[in-house]
């Protein structure tokens, strides 16, 4: 995350002209996510995404809620996951948000707020209002959400108008051994969305209030799946917003060069890729070519490259029962002791520990 500043705030994205109103798609980047090659959807599925806990705040004047750091609640909302973070919608009202050590930002109706890197935070109506919980009633609350014991509307504050809504999303995903999404993104992330357009998220948050309304049987696993879809949304809400974004990979899929050669490493990372072939598939010199890839990943193509492959090993490691040896093929090693040693440089531990832990 070198370079990438605590709070960032996008703002909306115009949709295609021309398209009807109310059943255009989300936008999309004009790179990557238009070919045959998905490195987004790669990575969202190496990750393994999962919705943890999903649930509508209706919170009334004064309110203030104050999470803990990840680390308090993690194990008690999905104890399978290496990173738990949270994201919410705000469907109805406005307020503050921050983290430890940066000033409350303002944020309003349709707005989106993500907190990637797993940070305690601070929702409000005002800056000045206290929490009404303390961290041990946060954390009793994060427990009978996780118990299925509240309902899936959750009244909170002191009762007064105005009134906020909000969706919130948590999920948990793998973070190693690498995770380029996670690295892509600040503490805290502002999503600005246009007003008065309806769209993809528009239609997912009707289909969350239908859902919660209608109180079917497998409606939390039905509520947790469009948490996922949430994210997704936004996420290419973020790589196809408008402007200069910090150097990292999902900006990165917004540049049809690097798009290009990010989805041929997705694509194949068995290949013998090197920076003169990956330069080839850009349209670009080697020097050009290895310059930008630094400056909008924000790591060298073959370092990207080990790290993917490792990302692609761990994952058939756990999977399934492939020999070793077929693991490190599949993922561009001929040597079984040489991919062994990138593993364990790398993880810390040998392709067997992984497996077997």
């Amino acid at each position: 995350m070198t370079g990438m500043p605590d709070l960032l705030t996008i703002p909306p994205a115009e949709l295609p002209a021309g398209a009807a109103a109310g059943v255009q798609p989300g936008p999309v980047a004009s790179s990557a996510l238009q070919t045959r090659e998905d490195p987004l959807g790669d990575v969202l599925a190496s990750v393994r995404l999962k919705g943890a806990l999903f649930f509508v705040v209706d919170a009334t004047s004064p309110w203030c809620i104050e999470v803990p750091h990840v680390r308090r609640y993690a194990q008690m909302i999905l104890p399978q996951a290496e990173h738990v973070f949270s994201y919410h919608v705000t469907v109805a009202g406005s307020g503050f948000a921050s983290v430890p050590g940066v000033a409350p930002v303002a944020y309003d109706s349709g707005d989106i707020l993500v907190f990637p890197q797993g940070d305690g935070y601070k929702m409000q109506n005002a800056p000045d209002t206290p929490p009404e919980f303390d961290i041990d009633g946060v954390l009793s609350f994060m427990q009978a959400l996780a118990d299925g014991s509240l309902p899936f509307v959750v009244p909170e504050g002191g009762g007064q108008p105005p009134r906020t809504m909000t969706i919130c999303g948590f999920l948990g995903c793998d973070a190693r051994p690498f995770n380029p999404i996670l690295a892509s993104l600040p503490r805290m992330l502002r999503l600005c969305r246009p007003r008065g357009q309806p769209d993809m998220l528009d239609r997912l948050i009707e289909m969350t209030m239908a859902e919660a309304q209608a109180g079917l049987p497998g409606g939390r696993g039905v509520g947790l799946r469009l948490s996922e879809l949430m994210f997704v949304e936004l996420l290419r809400r973020y790589i196809a917003a408008p402007g200069p974004k910090p150097p990292g990979w999902l900006a990165a899929l917004d540049d049809p060069p690097i798009a290009r050669a990010l989805g041929a490493i997705h694509a194949q990372p068995g290949e013998p890729w090197t920076v003169e072939t990956l330069a080839a598939l850009a349209g670009l010199s080697r020097s050009a070519f290895a310059e930008r890839f630094v400056k909008r990943v924000g790591q060298p193509p073959l370092r990207y490259l080990m790290l993917w492959r490792m990302q692609m090993a761990s994952g058939l490691l756990t999977d399934g029962p492939l020999p070793v040896a077929e693991i490190g093929r599949r993922v561009g090693y001929e040597s079984e002791p040489g991919f062994s040693r990138t593993f364990k440089r790398l993880m810390g531990v040998s392709p067997a520990g992984w497996r077997a832990r």
